[in-house]
């Protein structure tokens, strides 16, 4: 645990920690020599983030070194089987001090150990994400093609033509029309594959179907090609995803990865080549929740075997070894507020290697005998940790990285409690400095979103930190339908998003409010997303909270469940409004708006497709109407997430402030710029 002292932190100045390089990736070259970090530090401007790649040494020894700077940055690390390091850059060719038009999108370029950068592959509108193969001079990629367009020469015409006309119009057909916070269309993304040299043509290896997550993988030879497909379902709406395997020198399809009940995703070929690795999701039902498991295809014949069988966890960031004889692999899941790196061997057992913390990015030496990976915590940041590929519950060693926070204004603790259908309950606790019997901390509980997610991990967007700075203690609770806690979890909460949930809720909450450090009669509570949808449930059953934030609210679920971009999900849980409309009733908030009389502070941005601003707006204006204190905090040109630096430190300054005049009875501070 960090060392406490009473002397400010990067947490007090929100201009500091918004200021604090951010690692998201690695890659290891393939003779295990070099580690590569993306990291995001602010740009000159302070108004947004720019990634760049730094040299990380694997040995611990040496500092970090920084590889590129341009303005446009550059992510996405990945090297060739040569030692030569690729990634993905909006740069204009030739000049690393000039951004393309963002229009133009991103190129893949490569870079060796000694030298200059060289555009390797560029497209129309852009790249969106790239595979290498690993033993061949073969680069897979994800672009798009408008209709029409047979190729990327044609496809930068019809872009062009609509360019020049001022045409921005979409026809959609079928499928979903917007993902996230971007529109979809017009373009669909093509899975293309040439090789790493050259001016050679890039073979079109078929649709991905949209949306599309850039999930393609190549053999080791290069010779084949995957990638993750939305298909149509058996409504034009609800889209399921298959895996489609394919020539790479022709782009003939050889197989589809596709099983009624369930999608498929995250393909990865084997390191000998005969068969294909995939995370498989079983399709919820209005009885049965969603669950995920790991599975391999044998690319002769199609067969398919679960690799998991009996494992509670859902698998995610899956590795194999780089030896052709070994059927070893690693992979990550979310268990009991971590999320630990986990080994199969090829007799089926699985081991836990890591004690504590949460784990992605992982590489795996050339021997199969270390692991690298980025490790975070709820107290630590991302940063490159090594590991032994074998050694269970170990402690990793922390390698030279840029990101580090410093010293935390308070400690970490946990919070355990039984739910009244019995059920082991756990939270996070974040402590101030200073939080004691004689001087016991004002509490804010923080539900998380998803809702099949949990607190344990670093967020750079609902960090606790600043507002333990600010004096108060967060509680990061898991709640039924949390992920890490077995089908149980699940189970319990399925179908009741206000039900089970918020008793959770309560349970931990009353639970944190009995400790002599915390002050139980100046209590809020805030929750983005999911999180937004329980703060307003909780408004409307209780008012226990003397202020409550929801951002990106889910205020009608019934007029949600159209709206969002996520729409079959919803349905798989809620069922048909039509014919089944009961559930929809059942946890519907806006239905007890007469109840609510906490003071709220209602955050949404408009490009927020995931949860429709129109949401928002709609609690906002029926708390108006009802006389309950409430203000909007409204970004046009933010989506789900408050992204822009700027922005985000608004964020932080308005929600301390509002917290600070309802919880503490200090006056109220509109922040700058607002």
């Amino acid at each position: 645990m960090p060392e406490i002292s009473g002397e400010p932190t990067a947490f007090h100045d929100l201009s500091a920690f918004l200021a604090t390089p951010r690692v998201s990736r690695l890659a290891l070259s393939p003779d295990g020599q070099r580690l590569v970090a993306a990291v995001q530090g602010l740009n000159a401007e302070g108004n947004g983030y720019v990634p760049g790649l730094w040299d990380i040494d694997p040995s611990a020894r040496r500092e970090p070194r920084r590889l590129t700077r341009s303005r446009a940055g550059e992510y996405a690390p990945a090297f060739h089987a040569d030692g030569t390091l690729f990634f993905l850059s909006g740069r204009a060719d030739n000049d690393p001090g000039t951004a393309l038009d963002e229009a133009e999108g991103p190129g893949v370029w490569a870079l060796p150990e000694h030298g200059e950068a060289a555009l390797v592959a560029r497209h129309p509108g852009g790249i969106a994400g790239f595979t290498l193969a690993g033993n061949a001079p073969v680069l897979a990629y994800t672009a798009g093609l408008l209709p029409g367009a047979a190729d990327a020469e044609a496809h930068g015409k019809l872009r062009a033509d609509r360019a020049g006309a001022k045409v921005t119009a979409i026809l959609y057909e079928t499928g979903t029309t917007r993902f996230w916070d971007s529109d979809l269309g017009p373009d669909e993304p093509h899975t293309f594959v040439r090789a790493t040299a050259g001016d050679g043509v890039a073979v079109d290896a078929g649709g991905q179907g949209a949306p599309s997550e850039a999930e393609t993988a190549l053999s080791p030879d290069g010779t084949r090609v995957a990638h993750t497909r939305y298909a149509p379902g058996r409504l034009p709406a609800d889209h399921h995803a298959v895996v489609v395997v394919a020539d790479a020198a022709t782009g003939e399809q050889l197989l589809v990865v596709d099983r009624d009940g369930y999608q498929y995703g995250a393909p990865m070929f084997t390191a000998d080549g005969t068969a294909l690795l995939c995370v498989r999701r079983r399709i919820a039902t209005y009885e049965t929740p969603f669950s995920y498991t790991l599975v391999r295809v044998d690319l002769a014949s199609g067969a398919e075997s679960e690799l998991l069988a009996g494992f509670e966890h859902w698998p995610m960031g899956v590795v194999v070894s780089p030896l052709a004889a070994d059927a070893t692999l690693w992979f990550t899941a979310d268990e009991r507020g971590h999320a630990p790196v986990f080994r199969r061997d090829p007799d089926g057992t699985v081991t836990r290697l890591t004690a504590s913390g949460a784990y992605t990015s992982l590489c795996v030496a050339p021997d199969g005998r270390t692991l690298y990976a980025l490790r975070a915590a709820v107290d630590a940041p991302p940063t490159p940790v090594r590991l032994d590929a074998a050694a269970p519950d170990q402690e990793p060693v922390v390698l030279k990285a840029p990101g580090g926070v410093g010293r935390l204004p308070g400690t970490l603790t946990e919070v355990h409690t039984v739910a009244d259908d019995q059920f082991p309950l756990r939270s996070w606790l974040v402590l101030p400095e200073g939080a004691c019997a004689e001087r016991p901390a004002p509490l804010i509980v923080f539900p998380h979103g998803g809702p099949e997610v949990s607190w344990n991990s670093w967020t750079w967007r609902w960090n606790p930190w600043p507002f333990a700075a600010r004096g108060y203690a967060v509680l990061l609770p898991d709640l039924a339908l949390s992920a890490g806690y077995g089908p149980r979890m699940h189970e319990r909460g399925w179908g009741q998003w206000g039900g089970r949930p918020y008793h959770d809720l309560m349970a931990l909450t009353d639970a944190a409010e009995t400790r002599p450090d915390i002050d139980g009669t100046r209590t809020g509570l805030a929750g983005a997303s999911y999180g937004a949808y329980l703060a307003g449930r909780v408004a409307t059953l209780t008012d226990r909270f003397k202020a409550i934030v929801s951002q990106a609210t889910i205020w009608d679920m019934r007029s949600l469940q159209a709206e969002s971009d996520a729409s079959p999900y919803f349905r798989e849980i809620f069922g048909d409004p039509l014919t089944r409309p009961e559930r929809y009733e059942e946890n519907c908030p806006s239905r007890a708006a007469d109840r609510i009389r906490t003071p709220m502070l209602v955050v949404h941005g408009a490009r927020d497709y995931r949860v429709p601003v129109g949401q928002g707006m709609a609690l906002f204006q029926e708390l108006q109407r009802r006389e309950v204190p409430v203000k909007f905090l409204y970004f046009p040109d933010e989506g789900h997430w408050i992204l822009r630096p700027t922005h985000a430190r608004l964020w932080y300054s308005t929600l301390l402030n509002f917290f600070d005049h309802h919880v503490l009875g200090a006056p109220w501070q509109r922040p700058e710029l607002l």
